[in-house]
């Protein structure tokens, strides 16, 4: 039988034998997704014994709390844990991450209309392009940025129209530079702040200003709050929703892999406007079925963690901070010490692109870090490096890079 799909393609079955329109045009318009690649490296390097030092995926090294692995092992012995979750998810879990936000934030949410459970944040950006953008609608996105929300517009049909993120603005969009027409037509705006991959944060007059540009222009922002709790030297980042209007125009997105260290168990939430979340609903009722009901239960255990673990892990990462930027400095880089996530992003040196350095440094040094461009046509100039290894593999990594260095 003749598929429904190579009819409509018009193939010529006699001509063609065996080929299939394996892409949409949509996937032909999305870049190679740079995380997938450096998996790939990393996969190549140890199957040929190759001792490489990875500073490039944003991956904990450190074990989640203890007690979030006793809830979960307790709950999968529960039959009753194991049928089909709901997709907003437990009442339990949107509580708990009602009240940590109040407690951590300061915010107020309604956890039944306001909050929704969801497979990693990373899937809640991707589905909302899907139930906001129509075809040929712009969303607003940060260049440089976390790769799927330009990935998100463009598998919703949208367009994304790039918002440049530049060392001399703090890494903060210049939000008198957008096009007014391009504004007038956007339906979205992501902002990311403590930003993936810059490490920048976000002041109160920024936010201030993001949710009247958003009321101006009848915008909805979509704040990826990921590293909220990832902070140094004394810094506390603010929450979106905390601020006057914002639960108006936008919902922030928060995931449970950078504050306790569960990346690989795949739950996050959303908080915020009630008609945004409804509708991210309308596409995960008929796309996916939730998360499984015991690593939700393990999540209410998490939210429960005290705040000092959070101050553990955040000196472990400070420390690492410091080695990392002043062994680079040391090297001939004037890097200042970042005050939120677990990243730096360093520019390249002379002469190179980001691609070209960070294929230097993975072929002469065995070091994998990743190239600017991955995440934007203005992240090209810089590679991140990510704080997730021991100190002394960090050390290492530092002594391989200077050793490829021009002397």
């Amino acid at each position: 039988m003749v598929s429904k799909a190579i009819l409509r393609s018009g193939i010529n079955l006699d001509q063609k034998k065996g080929v299939l329109p394996v892409q949409s045009n949509r996937i032909k318009r999305i870049p190679p997704y740079m995380f997938a690649e450096l998996d790939r490296k990393k996969a190549e390097a140890r199957a040929k014994g190759i001792d490489l030092i990875s500073l490039g995926v944003g991956d904990p090294d450190q074990p989640p709390p203890a007690a979030v692995v006793d809830a979960c092992i307790e709950a999968v012995r529960d039959p009753s844990n194991l049928h089909y979750p709901e997709t907003e998810g437990v009442p339990e879990f949107r509580r708990a991450a009602a009240d940590w936000y109040r407690r951590q934030f300061g915010v107020e949410v309604d956890p039944k209309k306001e909050v929704m459970t969801l497979i990693g944040s990373k899937e809640g950006i991707a589905h909302l392009c899907l139930a906001l953008l129509d075809d040929g609608d712009y969303s607003l996105v940060p260049d440089p940025a976390y790769p799927v929300c330009r990935g998100g517009t463009i598998l919703a049909g949208g367009i994304p129209h790039p918002m440049p993120l530049l060392a001399e603005n703090g890494f903060l969009p210049d939000l008198s530079a957008i096009d007014t027409d391009i504004a007038k037509q956007a339906k979205v705006m992501f902002l990311n702040y403590p930003n993936n991959p810059t490490g920048a944060v976000a002041d109160a007059k920024f936010f201030e200003a993001a949710i009247e540009f958003a009321k101006s222009y009848d915008l909805i922002i979509c704040h990826d709050f990921a590293y909220g709790t990832v902070t140094f030297d004394g810094y506390r980042a603010p929450s979106f929703l905390s601020f006057p209007g914002a639960k108006e125009i936008g919902v922030e997105f928060n995931s449970l892999s950078k504050p306790f260290n569960m990346t690989g168990w795949r739950i996050g939430f959303v908080l915020g406007n009630p008609d945004v979340i409804a509708a991210l609903g309308v596409v995960k009722n008929n796309v996916d079925t939730g998360v499984f009901n015991p690593i939700q239960l393990a999540g209410v255990k998490a939210f429960a963690t005290p705040p000092e673990f959070f101050a553990k892990m955040n000196e472990i990462y400070r420390r690492r901070r410091d080695v990392l930027v002043e062994g680079l400095n040391s090297l001939g880089w004037h890097l200042e010490k970042t005050r939120g996530t677990f990243y730096l992003w360093v520019p390249v040196p002379e002469g190179h692109t980001s691609t070209s350095f960070a294929a230097l440094l993975l072929e002469e040094a065995r070091v994998l870090v990743g190239p600017g461009i991955g995440y934007g046509d203005y992240g090209d100039g810089y590679v991140r490096m990510a704080l997730t290894i021991e100190e002394n593999r960090i050390k290492e990594a530092l002594e391989r890079i200077a050793a490829v260095l021009p002397k």
